[in-house]
């Protein structure tokens, strides 16, 4: 074990991608970058990073900023959730722990949207403590490496990621170098279709590169069916104001702004829609569909350009919509039907 992490960190050191989030560590730094890495690419997040950081370079300032400012900040980046989940683990950093992120595995895993893998990365790559990792990308090294014919979601396959893991970690000179370079080995590659193994620092060990079989294995995760989603938007304007409202913490683009509107399984007539809302519409008519496609959902924006005599709700002009979160798509739509010169 010795010898195989320590031609992971010799690989590293030479090998290692400059990343922004690498130039200046900090222990919060470190945790924003984490948190921004979960299910979003690389290169999109080095683009972001340091604006975000310049916008909120300490957990108060993002406290203070409020939930609003950090969704708006994060537009693009997707997956919003983790958003909401950094600005309430700011609050508990402030709150519970002075303003500072804790160095322990444990202190860590009680900040909100942390769990095991993100406490484990910030608390070795920050505070060197010598505690195992397990991503994507560990996983598919361990199942070569160890040549585990699995499904990348098989229990048995993660737990004995978490045994290599922790083996390598144990055994290393520096948990910092240990577990990012385990990491960029997956980013980089031992990637999941043609890996190199000819530049691998692991090659000589590896079950299946003397087998010359890696593409094979892990076996892939069994995908989950599609969801369909049919949201339906009235765009209601008056005097350079449009009527918001902001959608349940839960579920798709929880908690972010847009037009008034609903969901439904299934496509709505315009009739339908005109009864399903809350308010009367004066009148109302389709003006665009949009497709979106996400992860584990196919989203249908049905747009609507509508009146009402109603003045009560949340009115805003640009400027003030533009500092509220909002899903990129809905930003989009209200750019293109609203705010610009075409709207008119």
């Amino acid at each position: 074990m010795r010898s195989r992490v320590s031609s992971l960190e010799g690989w590293f050191r030479d090998h290692a991608r400059d990343l922004p989030w690498r130039r200046h560590r900090t222990p919060w730094r470190s945790l924003v970058s984490e948190l921004m890495l979960q299910q979003t690419q690389v290169s999109r997040i080095a683009l972001r990073f340091e604006d975000f950081m310049d916008r909120f370079p300490t957990p108060r300032v993002m406290v203070d900023a409020g939930e609003d400012e950090v969704l708006a900040a994060w537009e693009g980046l997707g997956y919003y959730r983790r958003a909401r989940l950094l600005h309430a683990a700011a609050r508990c950093i402030v709150e519970t722990h002075g303003g500072e992120v804790p160095s322990t595995v444990g202190a860590l895993e009680s900040l909100p949207g942390v769990g095991k893998y993100t406490a484990g990365a910030v608390a070795s790559i920050v505070f060197e403590v010598r505690a195992p990792i397990v991503d994507g990308n560990v996983v598919r090294v361990t199942s070569r490496v160890l040549g585990l014919d699995r499904r990348a979601d098989d229990p048995t396959l993660l737990k004995e990621a978490w045994t290599f893991s922790e083996g390598l970690v144990q055994a290393s000179a520096s948990p910092s170098l240990c577990n990012e370079g385990l990491m960029e080995l997956g980013a980089t590659v031992c990637t999941p279709r043609r890996p190199t193994c000819a530049v691998c620092p692991l090659a000589e060990t590896c079950a299946a590169a003397r087998l010359e079989t890696p593409d094979a294995i892990p076996r892939p995760k069994v995908r989950p069916v599609r969801q369909v989603v049919h949201m339906h938007l009235a765009l209601i304007e008056r005097s350079g104001r449009v009527l918001l409202e902001q959608r349940p913490a839960g579920g798709l683009w929880g908690g972010l702004w847009q037009p008034l509107g609903l969901e439904s399984s299934e496509s709505m007539t315009l009739e339908a829609f005109r009864q399903a809302l809350p308010i009367e519409l004066l009148r109302c008519e389709h003006v665009a569909t949009r497709r979106r496609q996400l992860t584990h959902r196919t989203v249908f924006i049905e747009v609507h350009r509508a009146m009402t005599r109603r003045r009560s709700g949340r009115w805003f002009d640009r400027d003030e919509a533009s500092r509220l979160g909002m899903a990129r798509p809905i930003r989009d739509i209200l750019d293109r039907y609203v705010w610009s010169s075409e709207a008119d």
